[in-house]
């Protein structure tokens, strides 16, 4: 299996056998496999060496704001446009996207799936009292999540930590500790169509636009950071969003479903 993901303290001890690029992003597209299959098409067409640092959505734009990268990609639109606006990247694209799903004990003693909305979903797990688990890492999907909550008129950090419960990991870490503890939590869909250790869990609300999970891309601007790859970014980011990267990344599936759809045709 092909194997680039690395973390933000090995950046420093790359090797310099070719040319080689950086991409800072969110860990969904690492955790599901998805670079796993998309890279090795690109480094075989160009010869170019990319090696992903995958992190919160939160702390891969804080690295990439630091210079430690050439390429963005992450899942925050607010985040990603200020980013954009503060100078630090140049020609943010819209990328794919996917949604964002509610999971817990696939018998749903609540009924949530029954729910109209996403503000009555959040509404029963605040007045049942049932566990939460937040990733509280200002990630994209922590970010979304704590948006839900305030859409429902719910300050999160008002709620009883002993039902939401702070876990301070990783997607998949998260979903380990929600299928241990019988807990709800919020995860994007491809994440949770590659997460193998489901045990009683299941979706439980989906599919409404609040839900939206749009990914972009952005090249870090040279400006900032001349030691920045600019023109492997942007060469990369071209691909991405041209014919044949969104045809590819339209194949990418596990058990027959599609984890992300490609929409840069709205750019």
């Amino acid at each position: 299996m092909f194997k680039k993901i690395v973390f933000v303290f090995l950046v420093s001890s790359f090797s310099h056998s070719s040319e080689f690029l950086v991409v800072q992003s969110t860990t969904s597209t690492s955790d599901s496999g998805f670079y796993d299959f998309l890279l090795p098409i690109y480094e075989k067409k160009t010869g170019i060496d990319i090696r992903v640092v995958a992190v919160g959505t939160g702390q891969a734009i804080k690295n990439a704001e630091n210079g430690d990268g050439d390429l963005l990609i992450v899942h925050s639109e607010d985040d990603e446009r200020d980013f954009v606006l503060k100078g630090f990247g140049i020609e943010r694209k819209e990328l794919m996207y996917n949604d964002f799903i509610i999971i817990g004990p696939k018998n749903d003693p609540e009924n949530l799936k029954n729910k109209k909305s996403v503000k009555d979903v959040f509404n029963a797990i605040k007045n049942k009292k049932l566990p939460f688990l937040t990733r509280g890492d200002n990630s994209g999907t922590h970010k979304k999540e704590v948006s839900l909550w305030e859409s429902a008129e719910i300050t999160p950090g008002l709620l009883d930590p002993k039902h939401y419960i702070d876990a301070g990991r990783g997607m998949g870490a998260t979903l380990n500790m929600a299928a241990s503890m019988d807990a709800y939590t919020i995860t994007d869909r491809g994440t949770w169509l590659s997460f193998n250790n489901k045990q009683d869990l299941g979706i439980l609300f989906s599919g409404v636009p609040p839900l939206h999970n749009q990914y972009s891309v952005i090249v870090i601007n040279p400006e900032k950071h001349p030691h920045v790859k600019y023109k492997l970014a942007k060469d990369l980011s071209n691909w991405l969003i041209s014919n044949e990267g969104q045809e590819l990344i339209s194949k990418y599936k596990i058990l027959g479903q599609q984890l992300f759809f490609p929409n840069a045709k709205n750019n």
